[in-house]
């Protein structure tokens, strides 16, 4: 199952991402993207991308209050402390795969 990343919410000021922006995590463990990402947004996305490639956000606990099939994360800047931006990431999951189940593959 591949997973939609889009930039729902930005709090503050990110120097990557604007809203709406958005990449692909694809089965086999592949991320496709043709704008720049940020390593420490990924940290916080990796925790739960395989996860939710197999089970609804619901699962754990990242379901959204209006759309339950979707997931929210966020990247661990303390804008309000930083000066930078807290970036919110509204995941959704794909119903097919794109590519092989395994990351050799």
């Amino acid at each position: 199952m591949d997973l939609i990343v889009k930039v729902k919410q930005i709090k503050g000021v990110c120097p990557t991402y604007k809203v709406g922006d958005s990449f692909t995590l694809r089965a086999g463990y592949k991320l496709v993207s043709d704008i720049p990402l940020c390593m420490h947004a990924l940290g916080s996305l990796m925790p739960y991308y395989n996860a939710l490639r197999v089970s609804e956000p619901a699962v754990w606990g990242l379901e959204g209050k209006e759309d339950k099939t979707k997931a929210y994360i966020h990247c661990p800047d303390a804008s309000d402390l930083t000066g930078g931006g807290t970036v919110t990431f509204e995941i959704t999951r794909l119903g097919k795969s794109t590519g092989p189940e395994s990351p050799c593959g």
